[in-house]
């Protein structure tokens, strides 16, 4: 009991989760909320004890090739879970909440019950049921939210990549429905489809002025 008394007192940050002393932490995090197309995707992580961690760090620091082997190594290596709100509910709900949903969905669909979830941002999802901590960039600083962040954001890209070959106009498969230079010139030139967040400024933008236009 002492030496877990010392051990911890170490621990400066939550960087090193990954103890034998610790219950399961599941890192909590969402992918996709400042695009202006497709659904918002979050993950829930529970990493085993033994996994090799060199590597894991916020998705958005990692090149998209390695972010996919990343997550499959991630995947084959932990308990995990994804979950995600729809175009439809993001507009229903807004963004915000539609990312605590995909957070929520996330959590109640993992084999295992956390003890703890460690979930990025400020707000948390309602009646989850379990402990949780919330953390400010959590995914720049916690192991399991950062894995979260590669899992999630994996599989909205290769979501998206699918999805653009229905719409190959909008170059999903390279923008992943962010609001690039290229994006915004096709939805100008092609309008918005089912897949387009209405509410979003851009996508309302153009909405208005066609509206304007039929008039």
């Amino acid at each position: 009991m002492d030496r877990f008394k010392n051990d911890k007192r170490k621990i400066k940050n939550f960087k090193n989760i990954i103890l034998p002393y610790t219950n399961k932490i599941a890192g909590v995090d969402e992918v996709g909320r400042g695009c202006l197309a497709g659904p918002v995707f979050a993950a829930a992580v529970i990493l085993n004890r033994n996994i090799n961690t060199k590597g894991i760090i916020d998705s958005k620091k990692i090149p998209f090739k390695k972010r996919i082997i990343l997550s499959r190594y991630i995947k084959k290596n932990s308990t995990y879970a994804i979950g995600y709100a729809t175009v439809s509910e993001i507009n229903k709900i807004n963004i915000l909440n539609a990312s605590l949903l995909s957070m929520k969905r996330a959590l109640s669909k993992l084999k295992y019950k956390p003890a703890v979830a460690y979930i990025d941002g400020i707000f948390a999802p309602k009646n989850i049921k379990i402990k949780y901590k919330t953390f400010i960039k959590g995914d720049e600083k916690i192991t399991s939210i950062a894995a979260a962040s590669i899992v999630a954001k994996a599989a909205r890209d290769l979501f998206m990549i699918k999805l653009s070959k229905k719409f190959p106009k909008y170059n999903w498969d390279q923008n992943f429905g962010y609001g690039t230079k290229k994006h915004l010139k096709s939805l100008n030139k092609y309008g918005v489809t089912k897949y387009h967040r209405k509410k979003f400024k851009p996508v309302h933008n153009i909405l208005m002025c066609r509206t304007r236009e039929t008039q």
